[in-house]
Formats: structure tokens, sequence, C-alpha cells
């Protein structure tokens, strides 16, 4: 099942190994949204200390899966790279030429980037001089945000809240909340992580609920939009839209109405008033035409209980 009450899932993206050709089109026709694949590392000396066997020890096929998957008719595609691995700069300038050579050989670049940095795990030995600094962590995503305006910044609960609350004015679009990756995570809570059941440790340990009322306190506008996904706004058609700015036009009506949809369903009622008045400042800020006229009316549909609108 995929919704239950007034909840749904909408979308479904996948972090998966690299396929071939055949395998790509196979998850293609499931429907799957954004297909992500982490290089790890681009350097080939630290890629091969730290792939000695099977299939991902081979570093060209990994690097081109993303290749494949677009000569499979996957358009809606995402990039990472582990940073600890290697130096972080040399990590920051492989994503970008990733991206140049999507966008000169597609004329599409990712939809999102991912840039996690080693944390704990059990059993895990590294080089400690290839840690990533706070400092150097902000500095890192401020680049990659002037790189590629266009694109997805995620950042995950690997890091700790004060973090994540500081790099979100220097780029961030996309941040969880509840996260749980261990094993029965979600059916069997634990107060305490299980490091021998889990990939690795996770920092940030804040529910859904106090990301998104944080960060409604603090003028974000938080956004459950799958939008662009279902009405065909991918791949080059989502370059035609992101790149000029043009699409910031649906992004923030999208953000109000499936916020709105959370105040309702979700949020007790002090987080209800304030992301109403959220809502409401972003519509103040609106020009008065029918674009606004038309989102108005929807959000006053969601009150009524009514769901899943969309520009």
């Amino acid at each position: 099942k995929v919704k239950k009450g007034n909840g749904e899932i909408r979308r479904v993206n996948i972090n998966a190994a690299p396929l071939d050709i055949q395998g790509f089109k196979t998850v293609r026709d499931a429907g799957i949204g954004t297909y992500q694949v982490f290089q790890e590392t681009y350097h080939r000396g630290a890629y091969s200390i730290y792939h000695t066997g099977g299939v991902k020890k081979d570093y060209d096929w990994r690097i081109s899966a993303l290749d494949r998957a677009q000569e499979a008719g996957i358009d809606d595609v995402g990039i990472g790279a582990l940073f600890g691995l290697y130096d972080w700069r040399f990590e920051v300038l492989g994503l970008i030429r990733h991206v140049n050579h999507l966008e000169a050989v597609y004329n599409v670049g990712p939809h999102t980037i991912s840039f996690p940095r080693l944390q704990k795990a059990s059993n895990v030995k590294y080089e400690e001089k290839w840690l990533v600094s706070d400092e150097d962590f902000t500095r890192m995503v401020a680049i990659l945000r002037l790189a590629v305006p266009y694109t997805g910044l995620i950042l995950t609960a690997r890091e700790p809240a004060a973090i994540r609350d500081e790099v979100l004015q220097f780029g961030v679009s996309q941040i969880d909340g509840g996260t749980k990756i261990e094993m029965k995570g979600y059916s069997e809570k634990e107060q305490e992580q299980d490091l021998d059941a889990e990939q690795f440790q996770i920092s940030d340990k804040r529910s859904l609920a106090e990301v998104t009322e944080e960060l409604i306190e603090k003028d974000y506008l938080p956004s459950f939009c799958t939008a662009c996904y279902r009405t065909g706004r991918t791949g080059e058609h989502f370059m035609e839209f992101s790149v000029p700015g043009f699409i910031k036009r649906y992004c923030t009506p999208n953000a109000m109405l499936t916020m709105a949809e959370y105040l309702e369903d979700y949020a007790h009622n002090g987080t209800k008033e304030k992301g109403y008045r959220l809502i409401q400042k972003n519509l103040d800020e609106m020009e008065e035409d029918g674009f606004k006229t038309k989102l108005e009316e929807k959000l006053e549909l969601v009150k009524k209980g009514e769901r899943d609108f969309y520009f």
C-alpha cells in the first residue's frame, strides 16, 4: 500500500548499485523517480584502496552508470561522493566535472547532489587526514551551490543539527527528519542507535515534526512537493525551467500547498498556526494575478480536506 488516510507515497527514488542498460530499463518501466548512485570517491587511487573486490571494484563501470541510465531513458539522476576518503577539494572538482559531462553529452545535469561526510561505523578504519572540518564543509556547500545553481543539494542526518542549521543558509535545499537506517529501524523504535545494525552513525536525531517546526520558525518554507516529476518536468524539460530560474514560479506555490497538507494532517496546533502565518507571508509577497488566485483557491480546498494539488 502507498496510501493511508490522507497520506500517500507519491514518488519513490532509488539509490542502488549501477545496473546495465537493460536493468535500468526495468527500473524505468517500474516508474521510479530519481535514480541515485554515488561515486564514493572520484580519485582512482583511493577508490582502488577501498573497493577491492566484486563488480564495485571497477571504477569505470561505476562512473559510467549514469550514462547507461540516460541511454535507458532515465533522465532524472542524482550524484554524490563520500567525503573523507580523499581530499575534499578533489572530490568537489570531481562532482563538478561529472556535472559538466552530463550536461555536455545529454544536455541534462543532475537533479540532486549529495555530499555525506564519513561518520563512525562498526569495524571501519579510515585515514583521519582526509576528514572534512566543519569550516571546510560549509565552504564546500557554498562552492557546489555556486557551481551548480539549479540542482538540489541534499544534506543528510549524518550531520549534527547545528551544522545542518548553519549550511542551510549556504544553499542546501533538501534535508531529512526522523531518519532510521538500522535494520527494522522504523518498526522497532529504540532510544539508542545500534552501530552493528546500521551503515553509519546518525548525528541529527530530530523527528520530522521537530525539523519542520524549526524550519518554519526560521522562515524557511518546508516543501513536500513532487510536482516536477509527476508533470514531466524532468531531464531536458527540467533544465529549461531550472537553469534560467523559471522553476521558482512553481516551487514556492507547490511548497505552500504541500506544507498546508502537512499542517492539516500531521502538525500540532502550535506548528499549524506558525505554518499558516508563513504561508500567508509568502502569499503577501506574490503578485496579484490569476495564478495567485488559483493558489489561494487550492489552499482553501486543502483546508476542507481535499489533497494533492500542484502546479
